[in-house]
Order: C-alpha cells, then structure tokens, then sequence
C-alpha cells in the first residue's frame, strides 16, 4: 500500500513537472515577424538596411532586455520579394504557412497593395488566423483612402501629406518659375506627378511645369536621354519620387549635366546615394520625410543612433519610422495582452506614442494612417553631427511642420470585422 501510495505521488510529481516545462516551453517560443522587402535585386541595399534596423531595434529595445509580455523574444524573419508584387504574393504564403501573423513591408506602393489585398482575401477566409499589415514605408494613398482596411496601418505620412510639406517650401522661393517632373512610371509616381501638378498651380500658378516624365522602375541604366529634355526644358527645378537605384542614376545624371538647380525628392538620401552625390550634390538635393535629421533633438535618439552604428558600421538609421513601427505595436500587444492581431489592431488605433527624437504620434483609427511632424532636409556637410554612408555627408533639416498641420480628412469606409 505504501508502495503503491509512493508510485501515485511520484507520477503525479513528474505530470506536474511535465506540465511547467511544457508550458515554460510555450512561454519561450518567440514572437515572429515577417519582413517582407527587397533583399536581391537594384533595391537590395533599401531592403537589407531596413531589415538591419528591425531586427536591431528588436534587440536593442526587447530582447535584450528580457523580450516581451511572458519574456517572449522576438524573431524578425527575412522574406525576399525581390520588389515583385508576384514574388510578394510567393513570400506572404510562405509566411501564413509558417503560422506568421505580423508583417512588416515598405518599398514599393504597388507591392504594398498586392499585400494588402492578399491580406484582405486571407483574413476573409481564414477568421482566427488573420495577418496584420504593418506598412512602414509605402505612401500610395489608396492605401489609407479607398482601399484601407481594418488589417492595414501605415506608419509613414502618405504622398499627397508629404507634397503639401514639399509645394509649400517650393512656392516660398521665388527664384523657381519653371519646373520638371520625373518618376517611377508606377502608382506611387504618377501619384508624386498629379498632385504636385494641382498642388503648384494652386499655389504658384506662375511656375509652369516643363516636363512630366515617367520611366519604368529598376530598368533604366543610363538617365542621361531624360536628363538631356530637363537640360532642353530650362527647368528650374525638378521633383522625383524616384527611390533606390532610380535615385543615385538620376540625380548623379543631373549633377553630371552641369545643371545647378534645386532637386526635391522623396529618398534621396543614405543607401548609398549620399556618399555617390557628394560634394557635388551640396546644397542642391533636399528630402521631405518624418523625424528631423541634424540637428538629432533627444540624447536618447543619439544613444541609439550610436548604438546602431557600433553593431552596423556600414548602415545608418534611414527610417525611423520603422522603429515608431515596431514600438508602437509591441505597445500595442503589451497593453492589450495578446499577439492576436485583431487585438493589437484594436489597441493600435487612436494610439498616441512619443518617438525617440521626444515627439508624439497619433495613429488614427479611422483609417489606420499616422500623423507627425515632417521636414525639409538638404543634402550638406555642414552642421552634420551624424553623416550617412560614412560621408561626411548627409541632411541638415531647415524646414518643420507640426504633426497637426499634416492632418487631412479621409475618404476612408473602413469595414470592421466582428468577434
């Protein structure tokens, strides 16, 4: 009978303990993210770089610090699109099939949208296992308008947001009477043309517009046909949308050309395109984007701006956003208790977040679009406490707009899902 009595408590001892290493087990398993971006191909050097940035963030910010809610880490999983909205669609079921639910993904308005529809279609389908959409980059703004939808959240200012910035810094110089358009002959492009177009009639209807161009985007390896028709325009200035390699090939054609006029665009910087510019580019290149550049505003940025560069010597921290991204959203999972996206995606609207440069956020729950500040940065070496591509160079911010002056009404009717 003793005997017996022992071999019970010995069993139930050892079920218990079964159980707290399976659940200690569970307790462990990680946090898994997808990144789905370029990682071969012309837009290679974008896509690692920003795969660099969250998977330090991560890091810098969770894992080292004990991970997330029940000491979860999390594990950024690199998905190669290639920038194809095929291989896009390829990678995104690779990543529900491994049980993935949070995506991140940025370069390309166009694969942006293949994303969000795929998403759409699978949620539809698959309710308990849905995809939550983190866009940190694409600025289509359809994205946010027409086709915005409960599982999609855009984490940068979207491109008719970022050309009211950019217009507005342009109609103040009086000098430029004539300007020429070019861009990337895709939705993000022809977005760029059409509303710069409206945007300065409206507001210097004195500035003719010379030229307005579009190219096939990663296929153009000499600009210098469409630089010899902005040399012919006598333009006074010229506005891209272009990105990656579109964006080092064009400005250094223009440079090359011996014009000496003001060049505004949307990526023109880091990646390698701010070390091929150069002294040759001062003064003439300038961005509109989100987060001041130098002069850097917080210690706490400059910590881990210092801190990236150490582990990364050959990258820079070229978006910022991306880091508001993942911070926001593991807020998001923190507050609400769950890695479900449905209830990340219900904490993620309305949130408010104060970033590392000291500022606040606002993601709007209508239509999942964020607002912040957003800036006017030249390319220079001047003032520069933090240079890119190991330069000397990079961009000194001269023009701000408060995060409230950026806010514009939304077209979005967003269909809500039910639990």
């Amino acid at each position: 009978m003793k005997n017996s009595l022992q071999t019970v408590l010995i069993r139930c001892l050892i079920s218990i303990s079964l159980v707290v290493i399976s659940s200690s087990g569970l307790a462990q398993e990680p946090l898994r993210i997808a990144f789905i971006d370029p990682l071969s191909g012309s837009f290679a050097s974008i896509g690692n770089n920003g795969l660099k940035q969250l998977q330090f963030a991560a890091d810098y910010f969770y894992n080292s610090k004990g991970g997330i809610l029940d000491g979860r880490r999390i594990e950024i999983v690199p998905l190669d699109n290639k920038q194809s909205p095929t291989e896009t669609q390829l990678q995104f079921r690779r990543a529900v099939g491994e049980g993935i639910q949070i995506i991140f993904q940025g370069n390309s308005s166009a694969v942006a949208n293949t994303l969000n529809s795929a998403i759409i279609r699978h949620n539809r389908r698959n309710p308990g296992q849905e995809v939550l959409q983190i866009n940190y980059s694409a600025v289509d703004p359809v994205l946010t308008e027409e086709n915005c939808s409960f599982w999609h959240f855009r984490f940068d200012a979207h491109v008719i947001m970022k050309l009211e910035v950019l217009t507005d810094y342009i109609a103040m110089n009086n000098d430029i009477k004539s300007v020429y358009i070019i861009g990337q002959d895709y939705s993000f492009g022809q977005a760029v043309s059409d509303n710069a177009i409206a945007m300065l009639k409206a507001k210097r209807p004195d500035i003719d517009i010379v030229g307005n161009e579009f190219h096939p985007i990663g296929q153009v390896k000499d600009f210098t046909p469409y630089v010899t028709k902005i040399v012919a325009s006598g333009a006074d200035a010229v506005i891209t949308g272009n990105f990656g390699a579109d964006m080092v090939s064009l400005a250094r054609s223009i440079i090359d050309s011996g014009l000496k006029i003001p060049i505004y665009t949307f990526y023109a910087a880091y990646d390698g395109i701010t070390a091929t510019l150069g002294e040759d580019a001062k003064g003439l290149v300038y961005l509109v984007h989100n987060e001041t550049s130098n002069p850097i505003p917080t210690e706490e940025r400059k910590q881990f701006i210092r801190a990236f560069k150490a582990a990364n010597p050959d990258n820079d921290v070229t978006q910022p956003r991306i880091i508001n991204a993942l911070r926001m959203v593991v807020e998001a999972i923190e507050d609400s208790g769950s890695t479900d996206p449905y209830d990340i995606a219900l904490a993620l609207e309305d949130r408010r977040h104060t970033t590392l440069s000291g500022e606040e956020v606002w993601m709007r729950g209508a239509d999942h679009q964020i607002f912040q500040s957003l800036h006017i940065s030249v390319h220079t070496n001047e003032g520069i406490e933090f240079d890119a591509d190991n330069s000397g160079f990079g961009l000194y911010s001269e023009y701000h707009v408060p995060a409230e002056q950026t806010i514009r009404e939304t077209s979005c009717r967003m269909s809500r899902p039910r639990r």
